[in-house]
């Protein structure tokens, strides 16, 4: 199907009550490779709030009756339209934030296994029975839908976001109310049409778009009804929205900020560090809370990596990532390449060297050339802030305490990556780094079957594996007297 098809076909609607719905106003979404507006978007506002909360608050009883296995047919369902569709979704996600085409096709892979994860697990939801240690009295523990959901999703991965909150939850038997970043509502929109499509049943899931968050988000927030805020983004607007959960105990998950080390041991392999730094730093252009932040290279590897890791980020194609054989598209918009380069000017100015890139590149779009620093500063602004974008900046370090010490030393706690032969290392390394992932020898670990999420202010809660659907349930305790 042609990209002009794609679009033609994609709803651009607010998602209310099973029906997409048209305001009175658009906002424009546009293709950060070439600035070119793609599409108008419907533009929502307090109202399509308030009717999205109706209509999931609506649903909610009938759908926590749902049988379990019925919950589960429809998601797996949702999972198999997505992998029909998935030029659709491909492309949609290449045209709105711009990652190469092939990762687009790797996101919905990843995005509609969440959905075959969670039909499984939908089936598995279970409590327990157990005699009073007195012996007296029987205890009944049971789970139940947490209930309605207000789900807040990034610009990144603007499929796999969505199915990572929407999964657990339809399977837990809560209903949901989605707001995608308003650079990139097309692939949510079009994932909308999926559950429709699945059969989903109307006010189950619904989807509000907009120009402006907080007006979408207000009237949520102030709704009583609402029990779950779920949210991926930075941190500074997660600390925002846990106060605006507050007033009403609202369950949190936040999949928050990261500043990812990435450490090379003394005995690295580096074959596999440079294939695993490639991968952990430039996948997604850089622009993933996984991201490899900082590289920490044993001072007797740091000449050799840097030579053969910079010969690696020199190989990669800028451009449209429609384009074949593009691999490093455009940065999502202006204000983010305008960041990282600031990044980048602010490191060279505290005496970093270039081996490769720093500039922004050619032609309209918001791109950056793949850039690596060596002898960056320990004040640089690049080693404490989030870059989000394809700028490895790489420090030699003396010691495995060392790399350890500095990888440690963020408030963020996300991901950690480190390279080493030797399992006793690893297994030490790993259980001393403050994160809530460690990436042992390759550059992705993200897997849907795999606990996700981090520890100081990365975050709270977990999505994925058997830890992501106990995000949407409530335990209740029954004590039975005999």
């Amino acid at each position: 199907m042609s990209v002009e098809l794609i679009l033609e076909s994609t709803p651009t609607g607010q998602f209310i009550g099973g029906e997409f719905r048209e305001t009175g106003a658009t906002f424009d979404v546009e293709n950060p490779a070439t600035g070119e507006v793609i599409a108008k978007v419907s533009d929502g506002g307090p109202d399509e709030a308030r009717a999205a909360m109706d209509a999931a608050c609506a649903a909610a009883e009938s759908w926590a009756a749902t049988e379990p296995r019925e919950r589960a047919e429809i998601l797996h369902r949702a999972y198999e339209l997505i992998v029909e569709r998935a030029e659709t979704f491909a492309t949609l996600m290449t045209l709105e934030m711009g990652k190469p085409l092939k990762e687009a096709h790797g996101e919905v892979t990843y995005g509609a296994e969440f959905l075959r994860w969670f039909a499984e697990e939908a089936v598995r939801i279970d409590g327990r029975w157990s005699v009073a240690p007195s012996g007296g009295n029987r205890f009944l523990i049971m789970k139940q839908p947490v209930g309605p959901v207000y789900a807040i999703t990034p610009w990144n991965f603007p499929l796999a976001m969505g199915t990572r909150k929407i999964g657990p939850a339809l399977a837990a038997g809560c209903t949901v109310v989605i707001k995608p970043a308003k650079l990139t509502p097309l692939t949510m929109l079009a994932l909308m049409q999926v559950f429709a499509d699945a059969g989903v049943p109307a006010g189950v899931v619904n989807c509000i778009v907009g120009s402006s968050s907080s007006e979408l988000s207000e009237p949520i927030f102030a709704d009583p009804r609402l029990r779950k805020l779920t949210f991926t983004g930075s941190t500074e607007v997660g600390r925002g929205l846990l106060e605006q959960a507050a007033p009403h105990v609202l369950r949190t998950s936040m999949e928050l900020g990261g500043n990812a080390p990435f450490v090379l041991l003394a005995d690295a392999d580096l074959d596999v560090a440079v294939s695993a730094a490639m991968a952990a730093k430039f996948r997604n252009n850089g622009e993933a809370c996984t991201a490899a932040n900082r590289f920490f290279v044993h001072k007797d590897l740091v000449g050799e990596f840097q030579a053969r890791f910079t010969a690696e980020v020199e190989g990669l194609v800028l451009g449209n990532g429609l384009d074949e054989g593009t691999t490093l598209g455009p940065l999502v918009d202006d204000d983010t390449l305008t960041k990282v380069t600031e990044l980048v000017d602010d490191a060279v100015a505290k005496g970093a060297r270039v081996l490769t890139g720093g500039k922004r590149g050619d032609g309209p779009g918001h791109f950056m050339q793949a850039t690596v620093l060596a002898d960056v500063s320990r004040d640089a602004r690049v080693l404490k802030e989030e870059i989000f974008g394809p700028v490895a900046p790489i420090i030699p370090v003396d010691s495995d305490e060392e790399a350890l010490e500095l990888a440690n030393d963020t408030e963020f706690g996300l991901i950690s990556y480190v390279i080493t032969r030797d399992v006793s290392r690893a297994i030490t390394t790993a259980e001393k780094f403050e994160s809530g992932i460690v990436a042992l020898n390759t550059g992705v670990v993200s897997n849907p079957a795999a606990p996700f999420g981090g520890v100081k202010q990365s975050g709270l809660g977990r999505e994925g594996s058997h830890e992501g659907v106990e995000e949407y349930l409530e335990t209740k305790y029954v004590g039975i007297a005999l």
